[in-house]
């Protein structure tokens, strides 16, 4: 198969399973709390990782970092997977799939926003449109489908979903330029991650009262969430002949979500769901665009 099919290929499986993540997580919180569903994900995430990089004969770059390298993950895995995952999941438990899940993907608009303190980048005025143009996609989301009354049913689920996305965005400028393999690099983040979430899972009452639906559902999400649709994305990207282009296809995922979610969980999607999630994926695509075409050419 050509390189340009395969990383299209890689990219939908990618849509797939990064859509049914929502669903997955609604699933799992009914047999876990989000403090399970964290650790007991990360740990299979580790596992799974690790035997991609065996696999992927990538072992002895292992055996050869230094403590130096191996460091960044320790504060890179605190942010994320475990912060990142703490709020996230917390905010599921608290917000319908179809709020939590839109409301994570603001992240784009937040790595623009950190980045003018963080790397010293200018804001155009064009992004800054896009931010506020965006906020009134928030407002859509969150007020439930009800916007006569609009009364927001958990503002600490709204507040921790919104902070999810600064994670994660976060996180993603932090981990530029780290000269250590991408895989190899999320490995130890989960595995720090991991130590991270056990530990602070033996403070939360009944962390141990494991049942089988709650373990199959963090396989699930440790999987297919977290650990090989990671690889699949930055395999997708590494092959493909217009990252740029390809990149954009990942604004598919919320959409197909809100399909898993309305036919597997249940959900009756609001219209300010959909309404709030076009304004917030327009934005985004008008803000990278914008940038693009005021990039100097060489």
């Amino acid at each position: 198969m050509k390189a340009k099919n395969l990383s299209y290929l890689f990219s939908a499986l990618t849509i797939l399973f990064w859509g049914t993540a929502a669903t997955a997580f609604k699933f799992t919180l009914k047999h876990f709390s989000f403090i399970q569903l964290l650790a007991w994900s990360s740990l299979f995430s580790t596992i799974l990782l690790f035997a991609i990089i065996v696999f992927g004969g990538k072992l002895h770059q292992i055996k050869g970092l230094t403590k130096t390298e191996i460091t960044p993950s320790l504060y890179l895995g605190l942010l994320n997977p475990f912060g990142y995952y703490f709020v996230l999941l917390r905010a599921y438990e608290l917000l319908p799939a179809q709020v939590a899940q839109p409301l994570n993907f603001i992240w784009p608009l937040m790595l623009v926003l950190l980045s003018v303190p963080i790397l010293g980048e200018k804001i155009t005025t064009k992004g800054i449109i896009a931010l506020c143009v965006s906020f009134i996609g928030v407002i859509l989301i969150s007020s439930g489908g009800d916007l006569t009354s609009f009364k927001i049913n958990s503002p600490l689920g709204v507040a921790l979903a919104l902070l999810s996305s600064v994670f994660w965005a976060l996180y993603w400028i932090l981990n530029l330029k780290k000269p250590i393999d991408p895989v190899i690099r999320l490995f130890f983040n989960f595995l720090f991650a991991t130590v991270f979430s056990f530990g602070a899972g033996c403070l939360f009452t009944n962390f141990w009262d494991i049942n089988m639906g709650g373990i199959l559902g963090s396989i699930y999400v440790g999987s297919f969430e977290m650990g090989i649709t990671f690889v699949l994305w930055l395999k997708a990207l590494s092959i493909a002949e217009n990252k740029a282009k390809l990149s954009n296809i990942i604004y598919l995922v919320p959409f197909v979500s809100l399909i898993f979610i309305h036919f597997l969980v249940g959900e009756q999607i609001y219209w300010t769901t959909i309404a709030g999630l076009i304004i917030i994926v327009t934005s985004i695509l008008f803000q990278q665009l914008t940038d693009k075409r005021q990039q100097p050419k060489n």
